[in-house]
């Protein structure tokens, strides 16, 4: 493998990108749940005007290349963020860097991932690939959810690097310019920083589309969807929140699980039992958020179709919404020193 590069397999793109592109650069310590806690990825937002594969734009995640721009901000590492308006300009950048031995991470369009199989090509472009290599006209690329480095010609990386449509890329490629070193303070207050900066994304965010309020707006909406929208369209709606859970994230509740292993890792390292107590609250919230994608699903495939059905999955998104806000508000009420 180029530049001594080690492929490594993780549960979501963004996190696995961090964790190789501090790895590489002798970043040792980190792993996925601290990258994605540090990083603050944890989100809930459902904006309806905003169409996401004719269906209202849902995201269990924060914004694209924010755990990475997060995690080097409080660790410290100089980084830098590219987006070009000329594919030219966007080439010639990137086999510059891949010349230097610089290992980049790229947000991309998966609809023409040409490794995947088809039935995983759709149209989203928060996807997040790292590319370590150039060999005979072709990438090298290290994608966290394949089990192995895989290959893209020019003309295809390209045509991902530059989809069309809502979270466009438009070339968007990162890489870290100078690690640093970092140690053991530096780690507990970029931890203290992450959660903080959570707590104020999922409390105390405007409107009622993001944060947990977020979650409650959607609970609302399915119990309108069978008599607003019909039981065909009200299923498709359903089955594309499963698919932003299930596809777009890390499967099921994964983000809750998520976020509750670095809860755990930080409750050891701050040696705090309220963390580790939050930490349960957030598996529970991912377990629920399972239930629901599987009593959603069976929406979508016409087996559940009652209003019943839909009430069902309204009142455990509710529940969700007060698991969610109340261990948000015990995370406000910490004061952790570095």
């Amino acid at each position: 493998m180029q530049n001594g590069f080690e492929h490594i397999q993780s549960a979501h793109c963004e996190n696995g990108v961090v964790v190789m592109l501090l790895k590489s650069n002798g970043i040792d310590f980190i792993n996925e749940p601290l990258a994605f806690g540090i990083g603050s990825g944890l989100f809930y937002c459902h904006i309806p005007f905003l169409k996401l594969n004719n269906a209202p734009a849902i995201s269990f995640r924060t914004m694209p290349g924010r755990i990475f721009k997060q995690s080097c901000k409080y660790l410290n590492i100089e980084f830098d963020s590219k987006r070009f308006r000329s594919e030219t300009k966007a080439k010639e950048c990137l086999d510059s860097l891949l010349e230097n031995n610089i290992n980049v991470g790229c947000q991309v369009g998966v609809f023409n991932l040409s490794y995947l199989p088809v039935e995983y090509r759709f149209h989203f472009n928060a996807h997040n690939i790292v590319i370590y290599g150039k060999e005979n006209g072709n990438y090298k690329i290290s994608d966290t959810i394949m089990e192995a480095p895989t290959e893209l010609s020019a003309t295809e990386l390209m045509k991902c690097r530059y989809a069309k449509g809502i979270y466009a890329p438009k070339g968007h490629l990162y890489y870290v310019k100078n690690a640093g070193f970092v140690d053991d303070t530096l780690i507990k207050k970029a931890i203290i920083k992450g959660i903080n900066r959570n707590v104020r994304d999922m409390l105390h965010i405007p409107g009622n589309f993001g944060g947990v309020r977020g979650i409650k707006y959607t609970g609302k909406k399915i119990r309108k969807w069978r008599d607003d929208l019909g039981i065909r369209k009200a299923g498709k709606y359903l089955g594309h929140i499963v698919r932003m859970q299930e596809e777009i994230g890390t499967g099921g509740g994964g983000f809750r699980f998520l976020y509750a292993a670095f809860l755990q890792q930080s409750a050891e390292i701050f040696n705090n039992t309220v963390l580790s107590d939050v930490s349960d609250e957030f598996t529970k919230a991912g377990d629920m958020w399972r239930s629901s994608a599987v009593k959603m699903a069976g929406v979508f495939k016409g087996r559940t179709t009652e209003q019943h059905h839909f009430n069902e999955i309204s009142d455990l998104l509710f529940e969700i919404y007060e698991v969610e806000k109340s261990a948000f508000k015990k995370l406000s009420k910490l004061n952790l020193k570095a």
